[in-house]
């Protein structure tokens, strides 16, 4: 942590309190009239200021930091105190720390993490290197790379690269100066290659998110450069096998068959079997027929027509359900808001049966709503499913983490009279579970129809709306007031 800082007088605050509070400004020249070599010089100036406030950022990053101390997070052995050691990037700092900061800069808290230890590196290891940056001498990319290359050696060491390469750092490329200081590192600190390998790996994982090819979607997996380049050849080569044998499709598109094959396994019967679980979430309209807005499978877009030949034929995207897999049907409101959730053969079922108090009439009475409250802790299995399809991931701010790992929690704590009800329900992540339960000065509040609002102990709000809410239409603006007549009207 800092060292203590000299008293604030109240005037002080006051006016940081006012400059805090005024709009963010920059100076601007009129482009129209600069030269050519004042355009270019402009440039230059833009740059050095881009510098000088990343070094400013960091400034900022540190003293959040230092006025979020892990005194009060749980202790050891206590209700909430986490199993894994703290994390030696921020010593000293609450862990819940990242959280609050990914919610100030609106950022995910990976890279808010990312901010904070770059910001933490610069104070501890590279001091050169931040005066550079808020001097405007040094950009904040060649920064950054001294940070990648330098962040896991010690101190000491970090501070003789720098001083050795700072000089001319400005004079050379990103890339250059990368290779430069790996070598340097090296030399000085062998073992530091081995470091960066296993933090790597902890970082590792695999995602999913939509391509930017119509109706396909990415999966992604971190992994050492020589399994990477093994999976690849296992999956080239069955491809290119497929190819000899008289498949006429292009060689990208059977790799992709062959890679969702192994994965799938679908010859094997042994064993228990790996299932499915598809969320299809649509409006009443689309599944008719009578709209051709898009749907969703878990959380992936798809067309209208596309959804409806899926609830026709189940493996219509390749994917089939095997056997002990499940398919939920979410239906919205046409603003997006969900309305009930079940299963095919619910929905079967109750478009057999209609409505029990009117059997056998069209009464328009609803037979499928959203699940009842409860009165025990524990949500109903419906509660769940209607949870988990409308939120589809966590819902704290910037978080997105996947409902599978998520728990669905009450805003308003059971202990403290909040019922077990969806519009009481949200999915949490257990890092962000623990984070509303355990740390200090958070605020959370959830609207009837699954909105969530956040508010940080700094004192940033940020609110999450359920995926496929649309947002409420802008209010029109009001009509002008009628301006009073410059003469006084004629007497009727």
């Amino acid at each position: 942590m800092s060292a203590v800082a000299a008293p604030v007088s109240r005037v002080e605050r006051a006016l940081a309190g006012w400059l805090v509070e005024r709009p963010p400004t920059v100076q601007r020249l009129p482009v129209a009239v600069l030269s050519r070599e004042q355009k270019a010089a402009e440039l230059a100036r833009v740059q050095a200021r881009k510098a000088m406030d990343a070094a400013y950022e960091a400034e900022l990053v540190l003293g959040l930091a230092d006025e979020s101390p892990d005194d009060d997070d749980p202790a050891p052995g206590t209700p909430g105190a986490r199993s894994w050691k703290p994390d030696a990037e921020l010593p000293g700092v609450s862990e819940f720390f990242t959280a609050e900061l990914a919610l100030v800069l609106n950022c995910g808290r990976v890279a808010a993490g990312k901010r904070a230890h770059r910001a933490w590196i610069y104070r501890e290891s590279l001091p050169a290197t931040w005066a550079a940056l808020a001097a405007g001498e040094l950009d904040e990319y060649r920064a950054m790379t001294l940070v990648e290359v330098l962040q896991h050696t010690d101190p000491a060491t970090a501070r003789q690269v720098e001083a050795r390469l700072l000089p001319r750092a400005a004079e050379w490329t990103a890339g250059m100066l990368r290779k430069r200081a790996t070598e340097l590192l090296l030399e000085l600190d062998p073992h530091s290659a081995a470091r960066r390998e296993r933090q790597a790996r902890r970082r590792a994982d695999v995602r999913v998110y939509p391509s930017p090819q119509h109706g396909m979607a990415t999966v992604a997996a971190d992994l050492p450069p020589e399994v990477a380049a093994a999976c690849f050849e296992v999956v080239d080569r069955l491809a290119r096998m497929l190819k000899v044998d008289g498949d006429d499709r292009p060689i990208g598109e059977l790799r992709c068959e062959v890679y969702a094959a192994l994965l799938q396994r679908p010859w094997e019967h042994a064993g228990p079997p790996v299932t499915a679980h598809l969320q299809i979430v649509a409006t009443l309209a689309s599944l008719a027929g009578r709209s051709d807005e898009c749907g969703e499978v878990n959380g992936l877009p798809i067309t209208a027509a596309h959804l409806r030949d899926l609830l026709r034929q189940l493996d219509a995207l390749g994917i089939g359900v095997p056997e002990g897999g499940s398919l939920t049907v979410g239906l919205t409101e046409e603003d997006g808001v969900l309305r009930a959730t079940a299963t095919l053969d619910q929905l079967r079922r109750l478009a057999r049966r209609g409505c029990l108090d009117h059997p056998g009439t069209d009464c328009g009475c609803a037979v499928l709503d959203r699940p009842q409250p409860t009165d025990r802790y524990r949500p109903t299995a419906a509660q769940q499913r209607f949870v988990h399809t409308r939120d589809r991931t966590c819902r704290f701010p910037t978080c997105g983490q996947r409902v599978g790992c998520a728990d669905a929690d009450h805003v308003v704590p059971h202990t403290h009279g909040g019922p077990t009800d969806c519009a009481n329900l949200c999915c949490m992540c257990r890092s962000h579970h623990r984070l509303k339960t355990h740390a200090r000065g958070w605020r959370f509040q959830i609207s009837d129809d699954g909105v969530l609002t956040v508010t940080t102990p700094s004192g940033i709000t940020r609110t999450t709306r359920p995926p496929g809410m649309r947002p409420p239409p802008a209010a029109p603006d009001p009509p002008p007031e009628p301006t009073a007549p410059d003469h006084d009207p004629p007497p009727f």
